[in-house]
């Protein structure tokens, strides 16, 4: 019987990116449980391969991150205590430590922990995994399941995944074919503006395709903003499975850089992304599934990790042509599509 911890501790989209890792360790563990973030638990419950869910605040991590107490900080360590895990294995971007999660779960008793890191790790890592080049990121997550021992089956397909079934969501899609616009990303430098967004509706319903717009219950207004009378507005009206229920039936999925995205390729639903460069879309890039980027990626914003743009008028995306757009989903429901 071997209990496995894998952490993965931001948003939705990163949890998401993780799910071929959780799988690898989950084929060869009598019982995983995966740490996240409140951002990320929603998808964490998604995941195939997932037997339970925890959720910690971590400070080091969290885009709001609560102060450092050691009441919080003890609460979590008994937490991870009363787990009896026998392996941790750290997931983290590369601008983010396993080090401190590691720190925290030498303290509960976990004998063996493993990790990417650059940064020495003295006893706090059994496993000090390194990476070359720039792999996409569930790659990246998926090779340290790998040197840690857990391989994927060979008949895995490696891909992102989702549990099913998911809802049926008829009484919101309705009948027929239809393609799914997501206007919104968690920070504004990855999200073109309304008014762009609300341009593309009308080019793709001009196009001939039924559109679905779709968002968070805190992004109504820009939802209702942007499908207008044009398109179907479903903004708050999904829960996350739901929401992923909706993409998966979508023909295309035109999104920024952002977690519903990576539920669409979850999903296994071609995506149009919107991709502004600060992040490389090299390892963020929807994965798995066929794909068209748009966006200038050699922007002067680029590799800033920006959570506002720091150019005037945004023009990594305004500027794409909307008529693009509709070519490239017209790419992507040709039967066969490899766009990549």
């Amino acid at each position: 019987m071997t209990r496995v911890l894998v952490a993965r501790q931001d948003n939705l989209g990163d949890v998401l990116l993780a799910g071929p890792c959780v799988r690898a360790v989950a084929a060869h563990a009598s019982h995983v449980t995966l740490l996240t973030g409140p951002h990320g638990r929603a998808a964490g419950e998604l995941l195939p391969g997932v037997d339970d869910v925890l959720t910690w605040r971590a400070p080091w991590i969290d885009p709001e991150p609560p102060p450092v107490t050691a009441a919080d900080t003890g609460a979590f360590v008994e937490l991870a205590r009363a787990g009896r895990f026998d392996r941790a294995l750290v997931l983290t971007s590369f601008h983010q430590s396993p080090l401190p999660l590691a720190l925290l779960l030498r303290q509960a008793g976990v004998p063996w922990i493993g990790a990417v890191s650059e940064d020495y790790p003295g006893s706090l890592l059994d496993l000090r995994h390194r990476v070359d080049g720039d792999p996409p990121e569930p790659e990246r997550m998926l090779s340290l399941a790998e040197a840690a021992g857990f391989p994927l089956p060979p008949d895995d397909h490696g891909a992102l995944a989702l549990r099913r079934p998911l809802p049926d969501t008829t009484r919101l899609t309705g009948g027929g074919p239809y393609v799914v616009v997501h206007p919104a990303a968690s920070v504004p430098a990855r999200q073109p503006s309304a008014a762009w967004s609300r341009r593309l509706v009308r080019a793709l319903v001009d196009d001939g395709h039924r559109v679905l717009v779709t968002g968070a219950p805190a992004e109504r207004e820009l939802t209702r903003g942007v499908a207008g009378t044009s398109a179907v507005d479903l903004g708050g009206r999904t829960t996350l499975p739901e929401l992923a229920a909706v993409l998966s039936g979508a023909r295309v999925v035109v999104a920024p850089n952002t977690g519903p995205a990576h539920l669409a390729a979850a999903a296994g639903t071609p995506v149009v992304s919107l991709f502004a460069p600060v992040v490389p879309s090299a390892r963020w890039a929807p994965y798995g599934v066929p794909t068209v980027l748009l966006g200038d990626q050699h922007a002067s914003c680029r590799d800033t990790r920006a959570r506002v743009c720091p150019v005037p008028g945004h023009p990594c995306l305004e500027t794409i042509d909307p008529a693009d757009v509709c070519r490239a989903v017209t790419a992507l429901v040709q039967p066969g599509a490899q766009v990549g």
